[in-house]
């Protein structure tokens, strides 16, 4: 599928309804069935692509609302992983889990997510995985030498999901590593895990971090230098940052350090309400072409839209596909 220039793509998450938030946690006290749940999932999952086409995106996923936060989707389907279910009393909550035996490889079942997406979309597609060294800081180790042995073995796993995932036809996966901006001191070891993950996967990978977006708030404040040059060395194609949010700081870094990668630029701020106009959006963008080339350069959110209400994470993604547009018509690419 061709794709135009400076396309246009959310992080992974879409608005998580305030009514699906309290059907979730529903199902944590026993009060509907997993059919119920399920039926549901795949109700506003339907709705989630819909508003994506509808904004315009290029590139659609499934809004990632079968998940409650970004660890315990994956928690549950690691085989190895102890966790408890009492422990997790709103839905928003991670469960107490642990790892008392090596991880066996196994899969986890994504493809079904996939599936579900390619079936009810005509548009590309992008799935995205929560990476080895976030899991790995979520996850009580009660069996590895060391958090890197760990994370490389979660790597490992993860790296059969990434390939069941190619078999079902994907064909650009993005790996979620919020964490690392908070333990920039792993960068070595988390470099490793990448590439231990997409060893021989052939798909497009895409490599999102951003500062946390755990309530709709950052989890840490800083630069994006301590990435380089060790962040050159991750068989990715695609890094996806935020600048929306933090003013387009650190996009001189490509200027100094010349790379490969596409870049996703984040062009809309995901821990505010207040909408950016297509205008402003625009801005944003040409802003970004100072610095990185326009054939190598995608559109999108700092983060997730998973905190904002429905209508302003539809208005904030139109006003994006919007801007877009503006800046590709400068280029002569109307």
């Amino acid at each position: 599928m061709t794709l135009p220039i400076l396309p246009t793509t959310v992080v992974g998450s879409y608005s998580m309804p305030g009514w699906l938030e309290r059907l979730k946690t529903e199902y944590f006290a026993r009060r509907i069935s997993r059919q119920d749940l399920d039926e549901i999932h795949d109700a506003v999952v339907k709705a989630a692509i819909k508003d994506q086409e509808v904004a315009g995106l290029d590139i659609i996923t499934d809004g990632e609302l079968r998940r409650d936060n970004m660890i315990d989707y994956f928690v549950e389907r690691m085989a190895g992983v102890q966790f408890d279910r009492s422990s997790k009393k709103f839905y928003y909550d991670f469960y107490d889990s642990e790892v008392i035996a090596k991880l066996p490889i196994a899969p986890l079942g994504l493809s079904d997510d996939f599936r579900f997406l390619h079936a009810n979309t005509e548009r590309a597609t992008k799935i995205c995985l929560t990476g080895p060294h976030s899991l790995s800081k979520r996850i009580r180790n009660k069996h590895y030498p060391t958090e890197e042995a760990f994370a490389l073995d979660i790597a490992r796993v993860l790296n059969l999901e990434l390939k069941e995932l190619v078999k079902a036809g994907a064909t650009l996966i993005q790996i979620d590593e919020p964490y690392i901006s908070g333990f920039p001191e792993d960068l070595d070891w988390e470099v490793k895990s990448i590439n231990t993950l997409v060893e021989g996967v052939a798909a497009k990978i895409a490599l999102h971090i951003c500062y946390g977006n755990r309530y709709g708030k950052p989890s840490w404040e800083g630069s994006y230098r301590y990435l380089f040059p060790r962040i050159l060395e991750a068989r990715v194609h695609q890094l996806t940052l935020e600048f929306a949010r933090r003013g387009g700081e650190d996009l001189d870094l490509f200027r100094e350090y010349k790379t490969a990668f596409e870049i996703g630029v984040g062009v809309i701020d995901v821990k505010t309400q207040a909408v950016e106009t297509p205008e402003m959006v625009a801005e944003r963008i040409r802003k970004a072409l100072e610095f990185l080339p326009p054939d190598r350069t995608f559109v999108l959110p700092d983060c997730g839209c998973f905190h904002l209400p429905r209508n302003i994470a539809f208005a904030k993604l139109s006003a994006m596909v919007q801007g877009a547009k503006l800046v590709r018509k400068e280029l002569g690419h109307a």
